[in-house]
């Protein structure tokens, strides 16, 4: 399954598209932004996972059940569960950004490991139940948060998000919307490097 998925993605792009392996977790970078360098991906990446097997264990240890793999690309979120796939999506600009801590996205990273255990124990996909998912998926956020040195964030954005009413703290996203707006931010992006 994963080496048909590597051939897929390699023969989509097959300049950006990179295979590794962090924590014994299988990793694809698709990083379509020249202004991103990939080794910065990954070694988040195992920053994060890290942080994960030390302040929640007990989660660090279903990761590779919850995961067939961790997919870092441009999306329209900060992550994302997909569960056919069952891939973790962590989004590529949010994965380096300095403006987010290693707690931060490693918290996005387990809130999709959350989605996966859901989806896996059998729990409906549909939108009418989302909201409650998405409370579950952000009370591991506030654990995983409270935890960690400098979680304050996660812990913050997490029990505001659980907070929202159910239509809001699990939105729908226009996929054509989020491309246009990917499409924009990476072009201008890439006119303020040059």
């Amino acid at each position: 399954m994963l080496d048909r998925l590597w051939k897929l993605l390699r023969d989509l792009s097959p300049s950006t598209v990179s295979k590794f392996e962090v924590r014994g977790i299988p990793v694809v970078v698709d990083n379509s932004r020249p202004d991103i360098r990939t080794p910065d991906v990954v070694a988040r990446l195992e920053r994060c996972l890290s942080l994960i097997e030390k302040y929640v264990p007990h989660h660090f240890r279903h990761l590779a059940r919850d995961f067939n793999f961790i997919v870092v690309q441009r999306f329209a979120c900060r992550g994302a569960y997909f569960h056919e796939q069952r891939a973790c999506l962590v989004e590529l600009t949010f994965t380096v950004n300095p403006d987010f801590s290693d707690a931060e996205v490693a918290a996005t990273i387990l809130h999709e490991a959350m989605h996966a255990r859901l989806h896996a124990l059998g729990f409906p996909l549909e939108m009418e139940d989302r909201a409650r998912q998405e409370r579950f998926c952000r009370r591991a956020e506030i654990e995983f948060g409270t935890l960690v040195p400098g979680g304050e964030k996660v812990v913050a954005r997490a029990q505001w998000s659980a907070a929202l009413e159910d239509e809001e703290v699990a939105p729908v996203i226009d996929p054509q919307l989020a491309a246009r707006r990917i499409a924009e931010a990476d072009r201008a992006a890439l006119r303020n490097r040059g």
